[in-house]
């Protein structure tokens, strides 16, 4: 994405284009930092863990198809697809390298069985190791192993990004989305680990410390940065509990790079790509995709369509298409609340009484009464639903008095406010009207500031249930009540 962004306005390899990845770096962790100080973590609780599920699986997938080339020693171009890596693998398969297979899966066996018997001992290091020792026998046969060789010994330089006003304008919306990939990114990772390790993510302090990473970074030759499947993979493979387990890392990185960075010349790629096959395998939730299908559809949908984006589209879109996808089936299942009917029923002492939904148990209802509950938030997605629900007791029942308890009932939106005083005009034009009872305090308190009591009237919100029905009772029809056999209220 840095490299697409910074592309659009200058050559890539010129200093003005590591100009401009630096200044985008740094205008990036500024917005993640603002997101972070703004305490709006609480957006990432909209990737859904299906979402994280078939995204992680789908990015196993990726990180081990990207690994087979270094395994097998077959020519693939750089920067293919998935399924052109796998077209190409097929179609040279002939130009396979048993060697380098055989190191691969030293190195994966190793890891295997150390993890097995020495489940305290660095087992990935290990694996390494004998990768790294079968290798220099096997050079003797082939010359086509592939060592990952020396890292220049010496840290970044410092660096400054450009602050010229037309610089930080032409880069302003593509770092926002640079910074929203990262943020995602990092956090869907965390969640994946979080998943197995059972710890808890302060979204929050996860925006703020990857804006400042990505702030300082600008100034000591960084590019944007987010979080890695495969080193996060590494690391709680490894052992690791806490954050401070990537302090330590980048500290013996530091040390790796500036003292023994010559021993890496004899580290084979292969053994790195076995290591990374095991990584990726484990960041498979079998148990939870097997659950996943096997008991929602819905959710099956949002796994699949997460898992096959993030093979074959870009893999930051991958992420959004679940998220879109998931949001949708909310909104779906949340525009259709539960809206059982009340009635009253006396315990066997007779000494107390209350509602009762009348599908768990068959009551008398009141014929010009009609209590319902709604077990959902009321609004614009919803309040279709419910006057649906409404016009239906009205037109089908005759009932044109409707008290709904308002336990249930989380928030009232504008829209939803308003369609319920729709309906309650269209019942006072039948002599009956709306009435609530039990609402909870936030409901309550929104209802008063935006003028939804006031335009319903204060008469037809009750904070008990008995006031509400005597009140009610008062305006309903006496002839019918006169010929009423249900007498469920004591006022009957």
């Amino acid at each position: 994405m840095v490299f697409s962004a910074v592309s659009h306005h200058t050559d890539p390899g010129t200093p003005e284009f590591v100009s401009l990845a630096l200044t985008l770096t740094f205008l990036a962790g500024v917005y993640q930092l603002a997101f972070g100080l703004a305490r709006l973590g609480a957006l990432v609780n909209f990737v859904s863990h299906t979402v994280v599920i078939g995204f992680t699986a789908g990015a196993a997938i990726l990180i081990a198809t990207s690994q087979l080339k270094h395994i097998t020693g077959i020519f693939v171009p750089k920067g293919e697809s998935f399924l052109h890596t796998w077209i190409d693998l097929y179609s040279r398969i002939n130009d396979l390298n048993i060697y380098l297979v055989i190191i691969a899966l030293v190195t994966l066996v190793t890891a295997l069985l150390s993890k097995k018997y020495i489940p305290k001992a660095p087992n990935l290091l290990i694996g390494m190791i004998a990768g790294g020792v079968i290798a220099i026998y096997l050079k003797t046969f082939t010359t086509g192993i592939t060592l990952v060789g020396e890292i220049p010994a010496h840290l970044p330089p410092l660096s400054m990004p450009d602050f010229s006003v037309s610089t930080i304008k032409s880069l302003a919306s593509e770092a926002f989305a640079v910074a929203l990939l990262g943020l995602i990114e990092a956090v869907s990772i965390s969640r994946a680990v979080a998943s197995k390790s059972g710890q808890r993510i302060n979204s929050n302090q996860e925006f703020i410390g990857q804006g400042m990473s990505n702030i300082f970074g600008s100034f000591f030759s960084s590019y944007a940065g987010s979080g890695s499947f495969t080193r996060s993979g590494i690391n709680y493979a490894a052992g690791a509990k806490t954050p401070l387990s990537a302090i330590f890392a980048a500290i013996a990185l530091m040390g790796i790079v500036l003292l023994i960075a010559p021993l890496t010349a004899y580290l084979p790629i292969a053994s790195m790509g076995g290591v990374i096959l095991l990584v990726a395998y484990n960041l498979i939730d079998s148990r939870h995709i097997a659950q996943v299908l096997r008991f929602s559809k819905s959710e099956s949908a949002i796994l699949l369509t997460t898992f096959f984006a993030t093979l074959f589209l870009e893999l930051e879109f991958a992420i959004y298409l679940g998220v879109i996808l998931s949001l949708v089936l909310f909104l779906a299942k949340t525009s259709t609340p539960a809206i059982p009917t009340l009635s009253l029923d006396t315990s066997p002492d007779g000494k107390s009484r209350k509602f009762i939904n009348i599908n768990k148990k068959p009551l008398k209802q009141c014929p010009q009464l009609k209590i319902i509950r709604i077990d959902m938030s009321v609004y614009f997605g919803s309040i279709s639903h419910i006057q649906k629900r409404i016009a239906k007791i009205s037109d089908n029942e005759r009932i044109n008095h409707i008290l709904i308890v308002g336990s249930g009932i989380n928030f009232i939106d504008l829209a939803g406010a308003e369609g319920l005083v729709s309906e309650n005009n269209r019942l006072k034009k039948l002599n009956g009207g709306l009435y609530f009872v039990g609402l909870k305090a936030s409901v309550y308190e929104f209802a008063a500031k935006s003028c939804f009591i006031k335009q319903i009237g204060s008469d037809h919100f009750f904070d008990s249930k008995t006031a509400a029905i005597a009140t009610i009772y008062r305006k309903l029809d006496r002839d019918i009540c006169l010929t009423c056999n249900a007498q469920i209220f004591k006022e009957c």
